[in-house]
């Protein structure tokens, strides 16, 4: 790792005042609309973090690199630019892996930014030295590895590019720490590391001179391109209004419509309303996923959170919208056998997966919403319809509300949410990490704006809480930030905490505590007869939070639910982060639920 001696004024100033790699690396992210970059320092990425404070974007450290990608999704996600995070070579690159394959996955256009050893010291067993290139290229649409400064700019700006367009998703770009540094200190280093100071033998000579010369090609030879991706096939736009027409067609003449609308319905989006208005003008009965929670508010009149699999069997007509044919559509077999499925999807790949629909438009699915929306006039009166998925609506809310308990040792966790759905401010933003509190949690909460709702997506990733949270405080930073945790899943990133507390964000995390990995605990003991790794502690982790700078507050009596939440969100709008840790009880709600 490349070091700077404490006592080096005159290195210190060089690395603030020269023009450098990290400064053009951080001057074209600023030109593109970059307000974050998130980070755990490293010594071969410092000029990038300089040169990124130095050009106004906000640097958040963080406390694990999984986290500073995890933060860089949850920006991207929530803002339609790519979310950007920076950490340092070898040990820095692999701990962020699981994040870069859960953007992948979720699809969001994150640039992330990797350290390497210098370009001269490649492969020759240098600190940190492996081959990124190779681990991260299997989750990634697009890398690049620079070894000139002339490169970095561009290769900013392709990144830009590649992880926004077609499907979104990931990009990596590997900086070497001497195309990041002055080209001065580079050169220090070159001739110190060498000894060549004082070059007396002909082949002492011949190195410096070899070594300048690479220097010069690094930092002074004009940019040649960087390695390009595959270019993107299109539909023509005659076709595409031709197949709009057709949906607007088959849904005009629906009885019984359903709309399902994905996470990628909102990816890159920066307008999330004129999707809104298109479903609302559509007025068919609609489900919404993923990232598209919350899109119609609280509540809404073609909206409704149950009963998707009993409608999507019942519908003549099925709009899938940027919403893939996987497990949670049971593989393409969740429609009646004489559904007319219409989808739109970015990926070709996504379209036809485990089934072929009657119609295929490959566009981005909020574009053909409001496409959609803009052709179908005199639709058939669905109100019959809209009854009937109303009524199981209620009755599942009902039968919710019937199974909470109000009493008992211990809180029980659908009368919490029953209660925390009561407190949600109207800008609230709510990020899911866990597995059977969070799920249960998600029958019950109801984003109450469009892009409020951060979960992992399809990978089901674990550990999102707190970079999801991180990102969320710094793009909404007077929005209320609830973070809900299992007690598993809690303490993958409880140390952020730390990083709210430098920061100045002041989320709220609630971890439902049952001393147990509940959702695999509850069927492999009916299954297998054993809990074998599925126990835990009901471990004081307000203390943990507490001992970050966070306050901490412990919920086990159940009669003190409201006031526990309102001292929550009292010391929340202080500007201090807040640990609420609630002691739940068992609960068979979700019995049978276990999803492999």
């Amino acid at each position: 790792m490349v070091q700077v001696a404490a006592g080096d004024a005159n290195i210190r100033r060089a690395m603030t005042l020269a023009r450098h790699g990290g400064d053009a690396v951080a001057r074209t992210l600023a030109a593109a609309g970059i307000r974050h970059v998130f980070t755990l320092v490293g010594g071969h990425i410092s000029p990038l973090l300089v040169g990124a404070k130095d050009h106004g974007l906000q640097v958040i450290d963080v406390r694990d690199e999984r986290n500073a990608v995890f933060a860089a999704d949850a920006v991207a996600r929530m803002t339609g630019l790519p979310g950007v995070a920076a950490v340092t070579a070898g040990p820095g690159v692999t701990n962020t892996l699981t994040a870069l394959k859960n953007a992948q996955l979720a699809q969001s256009p994150v640039i992330l930014f990797g350290g390497a050893t210098a370009t001269v010291l490649k492969g020759r067993g240098a600190l940190q030295d492996i081959d990124q290139l190779a681990l991260v290229a299997s989750s990634v649409k697009w890398m690049a590895r620079c070894t000139t400064v002339a490169q970095l700019a561009p290769a900013v700006k392709r990144a830009v590019r590649e992880s926004t367009s077609g499907v979104p998703g990931p990009v990596f770009i590997e900086v070497p720490v001497d195309v990041l540094y002055p080209e001065s200190i580079v050169q220090e280093w070159f001739i110190k590391e060498a000894g060549l100071s004082n070059p007396r033998t002909l082949q002492q000579k011949a190195l410096k001179l070899y070594l300048s010369g690479h220097l010069y090609r690094q930092f002074h030879v004009p940019h040649v391109d960087v390695r390009a991706s595959a270019p993107e096939l299109k539909l023509p736009r005659v076709r595409l209004s031709a197949q709009l027409d057709k949906a607007a067609e088959l849904l005009r003449g629906a009885q019984r419509p359903a709309i399902v609308v994905g996470s990628q319905t909102l990816v890159n989006s920066q307008a999330p309303e004129r999707v809104a208005a298109a479903l609302k003008k559509l007025g068919a009965p609609t489900w919404l996923g993923g990232m598209a929670r919350g899109l119609l508010g609280r509540d809404g009149e073609v909206q409704y959170r149950h009963a998707r699999g009993k409608a999507l069997k019942e519908a003549d007509v099925a709009v899938v919208c940027g919403f893939p044919f996987d497990f949670r559509l049971k593989y393409g077999l969740g429609f009646g056998k004489d559904t007319k499925v219409i989808a739109a999807n970015l990926s070709t790949e996504e379209l036809t997966k485990n089934r072929t629909p009657e119609l295929a438009l490959r566009m981005h699915p909020g574009e053909f919403l409001e496409g959609l929306a803009r052709r179908v006039r005199g639709a058939r009166d669905w109100s019959a319809w809209h009854r009937a998925c109303r009524q199981r609506e209620d009755a599942r809310d009902q039968e919710i509300r019937g199974k909470a308990k109000t009493g008992g040792e211990l809180v029980d966790p659908l009368q919490f949410f029953l209660r925390l759905e009561e407190k949600l401010a109207d800008d609230s933003v709510l990020v899911a990490d866990g597995g059977d509190f969070v799920a249960t949690a998600a029958y019950i909460l109801k984003p109450r704006r469009p892009l409020s709702w951060l979960d992992p997506g399809v990978f089901g990733t674990l550990g999102v809480g707190g970079g999801f949270a991180a990102g969320a405080a710094a793009v909404r930073p007077k929005s209320e930030v609830w973070i809900i945790y299992g007690d598993g899943s809690s303490a993958y990133s409880l140390a952020e905490f730390d990083t709210f507390v430098r920061h100045g964000m002041a989320p709220i995390a609630v971890i439902g505590t049952d001393a147990s990995w509940a959702q695999i605990a509850r069927d492999q003991v009916t299954l297998l007869g054993s809990d074998v790794a599925t126990t835990l502690l009901r471990t004081d982790y307000q203390k943990v939070a507490e001992g970050y700078g966070g306050v901490g507050l412990l919920l086990t009596d159940p009669a003190k639910i409201d006031e526990t939440l309102d001292e929550a969100k009292r010391i929340a709008k202080s500007g201090k982060p807040v640990c609420v840790n609630v002691h739940i009880a068992k609960t068979d709600f979700r019995e049978g639920s276990i999803s492999i």
